[in-house]
C-alpha cells in the first residue's frame, strides 16, 4: 500500500468502517478520490480522499452548512479529517442526473426540479461571510489560463482587461450563492425526498457570491453533454418567470459573457489535464466545449475577446 493508502485505511477504522467492502467511483477533473463503503449489514458512506494542499475540505463542510440551513439536500458529513484530507459523507446513491439522462431518463423533469433547485437557492439565501466574491477580476483571472496555454506570447493583459470589460454584463444581474459546477453529473436524484429536496447536490466546496445566472450556464451549457434546446428554454422561462424584477435582455446578456467564460477556461482545464496528468478522456469533450464557445463570442458584448481569441488562439475554435 501507498502511503496515502495507509492513510484512507487508518481513518476509515477510526470512523468504525474498516469492515465495510470498498468501491471506488467515477472521480472529477480534480485531484479527489471517491470510494464507496458497504457494510455487511447494506449500510453504505463515501469516503472522499482529497489530499492537502489542493482540495479544501474545510470549504466544503461549511458550504454544506450553508446549503442545509436553506433546507436542501447535500451528504451529511459523518467522519472527517480535515488535516489529512478525508472525509465520510452520506451516500445519495447512484441516481445521478448524468447517469439517468444516460439511461433515457426524461430530460424536462430533471431540469426542472433542478431549476426549482436554483430558485430555491436565491430566494432563501440572504448572505454568508467569508465566502470568495465571483466578480469580473476573478473570472477574468480564471480564464487567464486560456491564454497562457494557448498563446503565451500574447498580449495577456489585453485578454484580462477585454474579459473585465465583458464581464461588467454580469453586474446587473442580483447576486446569491453560487455553486460553480451545477451540472448532471453532480445532481442526484432523491425521489423520497420532498419538493427540491428530492435534487441532492454535490461537489460544492468553490462555492461563492456571484450573478445568479451562472449556475444555470453550468447546468444549461454542460461541457459533457448537449442539453436539448427546449430543456435549456424551457429552464430558463422558469427561473426568470420566478424572479419577473430580473430584465430578460441584462439575464441573456450576463449568461452569453459568463457562458464564454466558462467555456473558455474549462477548454484550458481539459487540455491541461491531458498535457500534464496523461487524462485523455476528457479531449472528447472539447468539440462541444469549442462549439459552445464560438456561438456564444458571436454575441456583440464579446466582441473584444472574440477578436483576441480569434487572432491570437484561432486553433481554440477549429
Amino acid at each position: 500500500m501507498t502511503e496515502r493508502a495507509d492513510l484512507a485505511a487508518a481513518f476509515v477504522a477510526d470512523a468504525g468502517w474498516d469492515a465495510a467492502v470498498p468501491r471506488p467511483l467515477a472521480g472529477d477533473a480534480s485531484s479527489r478520490r471517491f470510494v464507496r463503503l458497504r457494510r455487511a449489514d447494506g449500510g453504505t458512506a463515501v469516503l472522499m480522499d482529497a489530499p492537502p494542499p489542493h482540495n479544501d475540505l474545510p470549504a466544503f463542510a461549511r458550504v454544506a452548512g450553508l446549503l442545509r440551513g436553506l433546507d436542501l439536500s447535500v451528504p451529511a458529513v459523518l467522519y472527517a479529517d480535515a488535516d489529512r484530507g478525508f472525509l465520510l459523507v452520506e451516500d445519495f446513491g447512484d441516481a445521478v442526473f448524468a447517469g439517468l439522462l444516460d439511461a433515457g431518463a426524461d430530460p424536462l423533469p430533471l431540469y426542472a426540479l433542478a431549476v426549482d433547485m436554483l430558485i430555491a437557492l436565491h430566494r432563501r439565501f440572504d448572505g454568508a461571510d467569508g465566502l470568495p466574491r465571483y466578480d469580473a477580476d476573478l473570472f477574468a483571472g480564471q480564464a487567464a489560463l486560456f491564454a497562457e496555454l494557448f498563446a503565451p506570447a500574447a498580449d495577456r493583459a489585453a485578454f484580462a482587461a477585454a474579459w473585465r470589460r465583458a464581464l461588467a454584463a454580469a453586474d446587473a444581474l442580483p447576486r446569491s450563492l453560487l455553486l460553480r459546477d451545477c451540472f448532471a453529473g453532480n445532481l442526484v436524484h432523491l425521489p423520497d425526498r420532498p419538493g427540491v429536496k428530492a435534487c441532492g447536490l454535490l461537489d460544492f466546496q468553490d462555492a461563492g457570491i456571484g450573478p445568479v445566472a451562472y449556475d444555470l450556464v453550468s447546468l444549461l451549457e454542460d461541457a459533457r453533454r448537449d442539453v436539448p434546446a427546449a430543456v435549456a428554454a424551457m429552464a430558463v422561462d422558469r427561473y426568470l418567470a420566478a424572479f419577473p424584477a430580473i430584465d430578460r435582455g441584462a439575464f441573456e446578456t450576463a449568461r452569453a459573457v459568463l457562458a464564454a467564460q466558462r467555456h473558455a477556461r474549462i477548454i484550458a482545464v481539459f487540455t491541461r489535464l491531458a498535457r500534464t496528468a496523461g487524462r485523455d478522456a476528457y479531449l472528447r469533450h472539447l468539440p462541444r466545449c469549442r462549439r459552445m464557445l464560438r456561438r456564444r463570442l458571436e454575441h456583440p458584448a464579446l466582441a473584444e475577446v472574440a477578436a483576441w481569441i480569434r487572432t491570437q488562439a484561432p486553433e481554440t475554435l477549429s
